[in-house]
């Protein structure tokens, strides 16, 4: 039992839900400012992105499970490799499904009657790249939910700022997933799928992936005036910008070696930094 629970980790990459939830605890806890803090909001909010991301991985491994099998890159994969069924897939896709309505609803009524459409924009991403190279517009959009989300859940209405900060995520996460996407540059074409690095080439992508970043930085600078932030996030937002260019040099045309650093190292630590750096300035100034 521990093993297949271990297999279902890693099939979601549960450690990688590093990536949303601080975004996710920043639109929260921006909104509590307006309004009072609670725990128990904060438990469930948790709850909705780990089951949420959690139907979009599943679902994303269950309908690319012949694509992720014919890849050297992703071969190895929970369900393509048979170490997970397509039916234990399907039922852990529900259940967490089920689990993460019931903390919609814990959260509000309107939370409750958003959440099929959160779950059908975040399922949808997996079959975009079958028929358009903008599959990671959508993988941002998708992930991007989850500031919004938050703010709604605590807030029961929607602001710009929460828009801002999922405008952030999503130019953000497009933009280091073109950097991702280079790395299957031919494997894309042989089989037809859609990307931008298929679309343009890999040099372009990664300059189309750079002017991403330049609006991601942009749109924190951006978010800082809405949210009449000082000098704590400005200096942050800086450090996040200088990550990002960092992140960029990594990765060239004729050597990808460094996208896992790029991707994983990196984007993690500018998650976590973004929510440190808004939750400094909001209590120490």
């Amino acid at each position: 039992m521990i093993s297949k629970i271990l297999d279902f980790g890693r099939m979601v990459k549960f450690s990688h839900s590093i990536f949303a939830l601080p975004f996710a605890f920043t639109g929260a806890f921006l909104a509590f400012e307006r309004g009072g803090f609670s725990w128990e909001k904060v438990l469930w909010i948790a709850l909705c992105m780990v089951t949420a991301r959690n139907v979009a991985m599943g679902f994303n491994r269950l309908v690319d499970r012949k694509i992720d099998a014919k890849n050297p890159r992703t071969i190895q994969r929970e369900i393509a490799s048979g170490k997970i069924s397509s039916s234990e897939g399907w039922f852990f896709v529900l259940l967490n499904a089920i689990i993460f309505a019931f903390s919609a609803k814990m959260l509000s009524n309107l939370c409750l009657i958003l959440s099929p459409f959160v779950l059908a924009i975040l399922c949808f991403y997996s079959l975009t790249k079958r028929f358009t190279w903008l599959a990671h517009i959508f993988l941002g959009l998708a992930i991007s939910l989850s500031p919004t989300a938050a703010w709604i859940a605590v807030a029961g209405e929607v602001e710009l700022l929460p828009i801002l900060i999922s405008a952030v995520i999503l130019f953000w996460i497009a933009g280091f997933d073109i950097i991702y996407a280079c790395q299957d540059f031919e494997f894309d074409i042989q089989n037809k799928l859609h990307s931008i690095p298929a679309k343009f080439g890999i040099s372009k992508a990664l300059m189309i992936s750079r002017v991403f970043h330049l609006i991601t930085f942009g749109l924190l600078v951006w978010v800082g005036v809405e949210a009449s932030l000082q000098w704590i996030y400005f200096s942050g937002a800086i450090v996040i910008g200088g990550i990002l260019f960092y992140e960029q040099s990594l990765v060239k045309p004729n050597d990808l070696s460094k996208v896992d650093k790029a991707f994983f190292d990196m984007n993690g630590i500018i998650s976590v930094l973004f929510f440190v750096i808004v939750f400094a300035d909001l209590k120490l100034l």
